[in-house]
């Protein structure tokens, strides 16, 4: 008997009856071309994402009352007792709360909806652990917090919201489930949307907030630290030198008559002393603010700079005019910082200094032919500078590969000198 190699229908078939091919019309062949071309599954009707869906959605209804009725509440009475002492804190007080609504909002889309939101910036620079502000400060931040007053109309918006997904849900639960998936996704991606449009931070103000925040620590722990330094060098340099000639222009007075030689030499030592002292306080004030700076300008005061470095420095200042004061001031102690270092560490035989205006931007570029290898936390004094810069929303930038050069780049906003 001979064995058919065909199907009933014609087709070839293999060993055990199945026509050949039946496989991959079904499957698609093994390694074809159209594999990476096929759709990603589509997701189970009921998978785990599915039934955190619908327990948001079911959740919404006690969260959306409570969150009405507080913000109802408090807004109501803070506003109604405005007119007292009592309303305005009220209503500082409410707010903040609202902030902690907002909070656990967004805990419940990260836990059931995947939602990913950061948290805002807290009030009152607590953040980096700066002392709050004073007391009618907090206030007045707390009532304009831009945070909790979304928070407010999110709750006010979300009442009849969410009594429309719960009862949704619930009925499709008890009577369309075959379709509540697709209804339950639908309604949670509007979720999704009013969370992140609502209860988001507002990326850019909140870095500026956090930016602004970390430079005024910056600037409050760089005075403290000049004022400690501008303390030490009266305490230890001209005070003493003064005390010392107190005590020798007394000393020489006793001796006047008795021994007029003595008093004379004491005198003449006193009167060295009294150089030394101005020396000394005429160096402290170049280190506070420099009279050439504040008589003639960028150009000659780092022109000074430059003549004190122990390396050949050439200096090139093309600015249309003077910027601020407080710009100028940063821009020459930024130079004469980095050219102490050029003295100190990079064993250079001649630098440079380009100070130029670009739109509303000051540019300094320091440069030398040292052995390089400068960084800003090598303990050159540079990573403080980075620090004052970005206070003021500068920027420091240091080229140094080893062997050199080490070309520094530093730059500040432009700000019009008053009266310009």
């Amino acid at each position: 008997m001979t064995a058919r190699s065909g199907s009933p229908g014609g087709a070839p078939t293999n060993s055990i009856g199945f026509p050949t091919g039946s496989a991959d019309s079904l499957t698609g062949s093994a390694g074809s071309p159209g594999d990476d071309d096929r759709p990603p599954p589509v997701r189970p009707a009921y998978a785990p994402q599915t039934w955190r869906e619908i327990g948001y959605l079911l959740l919404n209804l006690p969260y959306v009352l409570m969150g009405f009725v507080y913000a109802v509440c408090t807004t109501a009475l803070g506003v109604a007792l405005s007119v007292t002492v009592v309303g305005v804190p009220l209503l500082v007080l409410g707010l903040a709360g609202a902030r902690g609504l907002g909070r656990a909002e967004r805990a419940r889309a990260r836990a059931l909806l995947g939602v990913r939101i950061d948290e805002p910036s807290p009030l009152n620079g607590r953040k980096g652990g700066h002392r709050p502000q004073g007391p009618l400060n907090r206030l007045w931040t707390g009532l304009k917090d831009p945070v909790a007053w979304r928070t407010v109309l999110f709750s006010f918006m979300r009442l009849p919201w969410g009594a429309v997904t719960f009862a949704v849900t619930l009925v499709g639960l008890l009577v369309f489930w075959p379709v509540l998936p697709y209804v339950a996704r639908a309604l949670a991606n509007a979720d999704r949307a009013m969370v992140r449009g609502l209860l988001s931070p507002s990326d850019e103000l909140e870095r500026r907030i956090a930016e602004l925040e970390s430079d005024r620590g910056v600037v409050v722990d760089t005075a403290a630290a000049d004022l400690r330094r501008i303390e030490r060098d009266l305490h230890d340099g001209a005070q003493a030198r003064l005390v010392a000639l107190a005590m020798g222009l007394g000393l020489a007075k006793e001796k006047l008559l008795e021994d007029p030689e003595a008093a004379a030499g004491m005198v003449d030592e006193a009167h060295g002393e009294v150089k030394l002292a101005l020396q000394e306080l005429r160096d402290l004030a170049r280190g506070i603010h420099p009279a050439v700076l504040t008589d003639r300008g960028l150009d000659a005061a780092l022109s000074a700079v430059a003549s004190r470095c122990t390396v050949p420095v050439v200096v090139s200042v093309d600015l249309p005019e003077r910027p601020a004061e407080a710009i100028e001031g940063i821009a020459y102690f930024t130079v004469s910082e980095l050219l102490q270092n050029v003295s100190k560490h990079s064993a250079a035989r001649a630098a440079s200094v380009d100070v130029w205006r670009t739109d509303d931007r000051l540019l300094i570029q320091v440069r030398d032919d040292g052995r390089g290898g400068a960084r800003p936390a090598g303990g050159t004094g540079m990573a403080g500078l980075a620090e004052r810069l970005g206070a003021v929303d500068g920027l420091f930038v240091c080229d140094s590969p080893p062997g050199g050069p080490t070309v520094v780049t530093a730059e500040l906003p432009w700000r019009r000198r008053p009266g310009a």
